[in-house]
């Protein structure tokens, strides 16, 4: 059950002057599609992870290092953060956030936290937060959670591997969970997943889709990042034991198979390290963007020639993933990293918010169709 919750009558903390984690690449070498272009939404964001929205336009960020959750509003809807405020810092790992009815959902490491009634109070009184559920794993390796609400009402959260690749007796690791608002209700939906930061729902069937970030170590190529969908509940993955649905673990696999698994919807680049993904439900871009998914990848730490650094695309036709591109780059130039996607995020106007830990930015992707040409 939820305690009750009060309200320190302080302003929200607006962000210290020069905390700002790098300066932002240069958007001429950011790499999109005939059309797009690329500006800076919010530059004061250092660290900047997890997104979220609220129906008045707030943009939410959670944060992995910084301990802080930041609220950016766009009160004039012009395309550029008004401000940066700090909605709450000294946190555990704060990465995940979601919306919903009016509260912001706060994932740490080992609990959920709500901020009620944060909209109305933004900027002119603390919220302090309720502790929803508290029953996760304190681990920090892979402790770091994305969350979100489904259609079902009900907030999913993973749990990561505390390591490169093992077993534990717990069934809370290597899983995606989920529960009900009030925390209750928490259940296993997903298990087999090594680290999720990333999931959302097919608009047109509501099933739920996912990344997974591939086990290190063995070698430049294998094992793919993974895209996965599961239609229901119960489903095994595969980890530790086979990897990206072709790759008997060499250390825990013995005497498995991987056709005892799901197999991943659709392969990604190895060690390219796919987080934040959602479906494109606006109207803003051309309309063959209309339900295809949108992967941040944030760029691979352990491989001889580096991958990843950009945004690539899925398309999904009747349920089933098809083509795997790159819709933007840029981010890395083959010596040198000038950012590092985390998330995507779509605002009310179709837009694409993307966000950066490495240069501490929020990017908005917009399309402006050529003179004549409907979207």
């Amino acid at each position: 059950m939820m305690k009750p919750f009060f309200l320190i009558l302080i302003a929200a903390i607006p962000l210290a002057a020069g905390a700002v984690s790098a300066a932002p690449p240069d958007l001429d070498s950011i790499r999109l599609p005939a059309g797009f272009s690329i500006t800076i939404f919010a530059d004061d964001v250092p660290n900047a992870r997890s997104l979220a929205l609220s129906p008045e336009g707030t943009v939410y960020v959670g944060t992995r290092r910084e301990g802080r959750i930041y609220a950016i509003p766009d009160r004039d809807g012009d395309g550029h953060a008004d401000t940066t405020l700090i909605l709450d810092e000294g946190l555990r790992m704060p990465n995940g956030v979601a919306f919903r009815d009016g509260a912001l959902f706060v994932a740490e490491v080992s609990r959920i936290l709500v901020y009620e009634d944060v909209e109305e109070n933004l900027g002119i009184r603390k919220v302090v937060p309720q502790v929803v559920n508290n029953e996760f794993p304190a681990d920090a390796h892979h402790g770091w959670k994305f969350i979100a609400f489904g259609p079902d009402g009900k907030l999913y959260i993973p749990v990561g591997a505390p390591c490169n690749a093992c077993l534990r007796d717990d069934p809370r690791y290597a899983a995606i969970h989920r529960m009900n608002r009030d925390g209750t209700g928490l259940e296993l939906f997903a298990s087999g997943v090594r680290n999720s930061v990333g999931f959302d729902w097919n608009p047109e069937s509501g099933i739920f889709w996912f990344t997974d970030n591939g086990r290190d170590w063995l070698g430049d190529d294998l094992p793919p990042d993974e895209l996965n969908r599961a239609p229901e509940k119960g489903m095994h993955f595969g980890f530790p034991y086979c990897h990206g649905g072709v790759m008997i673990d060499p250390d825990l696999g013995e005497g498995r198979m991987c056709d005892e698994f799901i197999p991943p919807a659709r392969a990604l680049g190895p060690h390219v390290a796919s987080l934040g993904m959602r479906f494109y439900r606006g109207d803003l871009f051309p309309s063959e963007y209309q339900g295809r998914i949108l992967i941040a990848e944030h760029g691979s730490w352990n491989r001889s020639e580096p991958v990843g650094y950009r945004i690539s695309m899925v398309s999904v036709e009747d349920g089933v993933a098809g083509d795997y591109v790159t819709f933007a780059d840029g981010w890395f130039d083959g010596q040198t990293v000038y950012g590092r996607p985390v998330d995507v995020m779509e605002l009310h106007d179709g837009s694409l918010l993307v966000s950066d830990d490495y240069a501490g930015v929020i990017y908005r992707i917009s399309y402006d169709a050529p003179e004549g040409d409907a979207p």
